[in-house]
């Protein structure tokens, strides 16, 4: 399987009204545009506090549910090679937003 696109969703801002705002008018539009090239998608935010959580799963669940067969996920933290290799070979999981530690996988 090949190696997910990722789309890049860190510099959104702080605030998570205004950060929601900006991913709707942009990165959704780079997502869309990028699944209809027919890959996965990666999207890559910066670490947030739990305001944040929601709207974030939220909008990857709903993209993950038009995209599909293609799937869509979301990573908050910097994106290591072990992380994107489980995604491209987890055929199963899609419309997830992982909470990366360091190099791990963090619980929520």
């Amino acid at each position: 399987m090949s190696e997910p696109r990722l789309i890049d969703a860190t510099a959104l801002a702080a605030d998570p009204l205004e950060a929601a705002a900006s991913f709707h008018n942009t990165i959704v539009t780079l997502t869309r545009a990028a699944l209809g090239d027919n890959v996965d998608v990666v999207i890559t935010f910066a670490v947030a506090d739990h305001r944040h959580k929601g709207w974030r799963l939220a909008a990857v669940q709903e993209l993950a549910r038009t995209a599909a067969p293609c799937r869509v996920n979301a990573i908050a933290g910097m994106p290591d090679v072990a992380t994107l290799q489980f995604l491209a070979n987890a055929p199963g999981v899609t419309g997830q937003v992982l909470q990366l530690d360091g190099n791990s996988l963090a619980s929520d």
